[in-house]
């Protein structure tokens, strides 16, 4: 994205400087000063010709230009089809894509052969502060190459099949509330909203309908604290949008997946639909349940000032000696209440789509990877009762066996 500006030089003297994309530079910017605004206006255009007519082996000839222009695909057009995506994501896009620039390729790009991908892998592995963070760099290279093999830069991807393996994040155990643990929160979350305490009760006359949404529904704890009153729906809620990674600002979900309808209890939808229409802050961003101050819950004061408190009302905590002091801190987080979720949908032998349909999981693969061990579980014991039944008339949560559409 080229631009023209006016610049005054040290000396006083009043300059007319063109910025342009240049991927070689470490802001991924280069300027050029020019004393007319002809001369100026000239080479802009001639940048921005230059940009419109594609990519070619005369425009991208290294890893470096082919990195600046697949993040500039990232920004503007999006990736296969897909939309652009957020700034959170083209930052963590940007910071993968240092490592792929600090590495001195050989050859120029359409000159690589799978033994050159080979080299970097094993300069990566070396170089990156973590086996996780090497592999994450490796699949931005992926994208960058099979974008130039798509787009007639190169003439085919040869980084497939050139990878970093890790043991799947979810081999160590989830941790997942049982349903007396659930009834144990709930039960807290009633009481915190009835306390004595005048600014107790207004604090949970919020958070309350929250933790009962998390749990009926197994919605992110960014897609509720980001929910829109417009997403309310007679039936359940439309997850349209969340907080992005950086919390920010308010972002479309990171995957077409995460746009889903989820059906919810009866009572649950009361609540927060009593909640939004009588007591939420009015606020610009439409939001159920925003601060007083009309921006959005982070994730951590959400965890800090609401979750946990209900955690240590309910006895939820784990103990441990550090430094020969004793420390309690909760034993669950707000995440494992999507966990809980999941594993009542596989209680109720749910189909696996619609397990992935209803958790917004993008890939099947993620379904399985996360809760693939309690699916064995299940199969291997005898059924168990819905979620319903098991939390009796505490909550009614009918809506783990409902079907869940994309938007």
């Amino acid at each position: 994205m080229a631009d023209l500006r006016r610049k005054k030089t040290a000396k006083g003297t009043i300059v007319h400087q063109v910025r342009y994309r240049s991927p070689s530079t470490k802001s991924g910017y280069a300027y050029r000063n020019f004393e007319t605004v002809k001369q100026a206006k000239e080479f802009l255009s001639h940048v921005r010709q230059k940009s419109s007519n594609g990519l070619s082996q005369s425009t991208i000839r290294t890893v470096d230009d082919a990195v600046g222009a697949w993040l500039d695909i990232c920004q503007s057009e999006g990736l296969n089809g897909g939309e652009p995506v957020t700034r959170y994501t083209l930052q963590n896009y940007s910071y993968r894509s240092g490592f792929v620039l600090g590495f001195e390729w050989p050859k120029e790009i359409w000159q690589l052969t799978a033994p050159d991908i080979v080299s970097f892998r094993s300069w990566l592995l070396r170089n990156a502060p973590s086996r996780e963070t090497a592999q994450k760099v490796m699949i931005t290279l992926h994208s960058v190459m099979k974008e130039m093999a798509i787009r007639g830069v190169i003439a085919t991807n040869i980084a497939t099949g050139i990878t970093i393996r890790m043991d799947s994040r979810y081999d160590e155990p989830i941790t997942i509330p049982t349903t007396a643990e659930i009834k144990a929160l709930l039960w807290a979350a009633d009481s915190l909203a009835n306390s004595s305490n005048g600014q107790t009760a207004r604090a949970w006359q919020r958070y309350r309908p929250m933790l009962y949404l998390a749990i009926d529904s197994g919605m992110r704890p960014q897609e509720y604290l980001a929910l829109p009153r417009h997403a309310i729906t007679e039936a359940g809620i439309n997850v349209v949008q969340a907080l992005d990674g950086g919390e920010r600002r308010i972002s479309v979900p990171k995957t077409k997946a995460g746009r889903r309808h989820i059906n919810i209890s009866e009572s649950t939808m009361d609540m927060v639909s009593h909640y939004a229409s009588r007591h939420a802050p009015e606020n610009p961003f439409d939001l159920v349940f925003p601060t007083e101050k009309g921006t959005w819950q982070t994730r951590r004061n959400w965890q800090r000032r609401g979750f946990n408190i209900a955690c240590l009302e309910a006895g939820l905590v784990s103990k441990t000696v550090e430094g020969g002091k004793t420390l309690i801190r909760p034993k669950f987080r707000p995440y494992d209440l999507r966990h809980f979720f999941a594993s009542m949908l596989i209680a109720q032998k749910l189909d696996l789509k619609r397990i992935q349909s209803m958790m917004g999981h993008e890939s099947i693969k993620t379904t399985l990877d996360t809760y693939g061990h309690l699916i064995g579980d299940e199969e291997a014991s005898a059924p168990r009762p819905g979620l319903v039944a098991m939390l009796g008339d505490k909550v009614d949560v009918a809506s783990c066996g409902s079907e869940a559409t994309s938007l």
